[in-house]
């Protein structure tokens, strides 16, 4: 393999940039200058998220008064903490866990008054972690609900409007459960466009939308609703808490980090190895292999024509793209890009790439995501795989693990969403 400008080669330094990437966006680094002052009365601690944990250790380490609390996280993200009990639940479908966990925390913040302060801890995956079914649901409702998103091909931002509306805590309803207490919610962003509604949808902020936005989205695409979640809808009894009620007057949102500090951390690494970095986006979305032959085909213009970038270079981009299962394959968003392009790229020589997720776990896998390199077709047609057909079975991580090419972090303790990196070298002799 050919090295990079610093001497390193280029699957090092895609990997640098990830790790890079994943630093800048913990915890214990950038929550600290968000804390609010202490309050004249008690401090209640709540949240739930991949990063959740250690938001609540990172608290923790830095508060100098009483502070009780709970909060729920994913199964294998737990961080220690004293004061602050950490539960563990399922994601990205919920179990009872979760549920239990989510009446807990409901219970933490009633009867509160005006000198107490809650601080809720907020990070992606806190959609299926809080988990209390509507009126009417069950906790079975809410997982086929979930599943059935998740199937869809809808954006995060588009399933979420479905989930607040068949809630009993999403949607700003656990915030008005706080009042009169003060709240502050310290977010970690990990969807496109960093809206606080869409950060596991939203259960301490105003929800402008309505049951009929989530019905159009199920009928769009085609969502099979149980019974008792489509009566939900279809009575508007789901409508969440609005802009402007006086129960979140004293609510105050603060996020803390967010895709573009990963991506900005990952440049700065690309530049000590004489690499120019080039942030092409922090909030991409759509199909995952339509965006893999876009950035493919970006990529031939740079190493054919050197436009629009000249080389060597890194192109960068964050956001959360969509997977429409059709196959039967394992899945996964970011192995699935990088598959559409490398099948696009047939080998193309220059071009190599990583793409993952920075909580670590890409779809329902614990593999963050993979690397790709120009001779991984060759290597893939010599082990018997066939791309196009793995592709077709929406099989990445299936394909990218038998080249042992996946990228494993274990948990990450952080979420701000997916990372892709394209490196092209420059030519040789330069």
């Amino acid at each position: 393999m050919t090295s990079t400008a610093s001497g390193s080669t280029p699957r090092a330094l895609l990997r640098a940039m990830f790790d890079a990437a994943i630093a800048a966006a913990q915890p214990a680094l950038c929550l600290p200058p968000h804390l609010p002052p202490r309050p004249a009365g008690r401090t209640i601690v709540i949240g739930a998220g991949k990063a959740s944990a250690a938001m609540a250790r990172a608290l923790e380490d830095h508060w100098d008064g009483p502070l009780e609390g709970l909060v729920v996280t994913r199964y294998g993200y737990a961080v220690p903490c004293e004061r602050i009990e950490i539960v563990e639940a399922a994601h990205p479908v919920p179990d009872a866990a979760g549920l239990r966990a989510t009446e807990r925390i409901a219970e933490r913040v009633r009867g509160l008054g005006p000198d107490d302060l809650v601080i809720a801890l907020i990070s992606g995956g806190g959609s299926s972690l809080l988990v209390a079914p509507g009126e009417g649901l069950t906790l079975a409702d809410k997982q086929a609900v979930n599943a059935a998103l998740l199937r869809s091909g809808a954006t995060i931002s588009e399933m979420n409007v479905v989930r607040r509306h068949l809630s009993a805590i999403k949607g700003g309803r656990l915030a008005a459960a706080c009042h009169p207490a003060r709240l502050v919610t310290l977010l970690i962003s990990d969807v496109p466009g960093d809206a606080p509604i869409d950060i596991a949808s939203g259960p301490t902020v105003p929800d402008p939308s309505h049951c009929a936005d989530a019905l159009a989205l199920v009928a769009r695409y085609r969502i099979a609703l149980p019974p008792a979640a489509r009566a939900l809808l279809e009575s508007g009894r789901g409508e969440s808490v609005k802009p402007g009620d006086p129960r979140l007057a004293r609510a105050q949102t603060r996020i803390i980090t967010a895709p573009q500090v990963a991506l900005e951390a990952a440049a700065q690494v690309a530049r000590g190895a004489g690499y120019t970095p080039y942030i092409l986006g922090d909030s991409l979305e759509g199909e995952s292999r339509e965006l893999g032959r876009a950035m493919a085909g970006i990529a031939r213009q740079v190493v054919v024509h050197g436009q629009p970038f000249a080389t060597p270079c890194v192109l960068l981009s964050g956001g959360e793209t969509t997977v429409t299962m059709r196959g039967q394959g394992r899945g996964g968003r970011n192995v699935e890009f990088l598959l559409a392009l490398g099948v696009a790229l047939d080998g193309l020589p220059r071009v190599h790439a990583l793409a993952g997720d920075t909580d670590g776990v890409d779809g329902a896998e614990e593999i963050a995501g993979a690397l790709l390199a120009p001779d991984t077709l060759q290597r893939a047609w010599a082990a018997g795989l066939r791309p196009r057909e793995r592709l077709d079975d929406n099989d990445g991580h299936g394909f990218f693990q038998a080249l042992g090419d996946s990228v494993v972090t274990g948990p990450t303790l952080t979420n701000v969403n997916d990372f892709r990196a394209v490196l092209i070298e420059g030519p040789a002799g330069a």
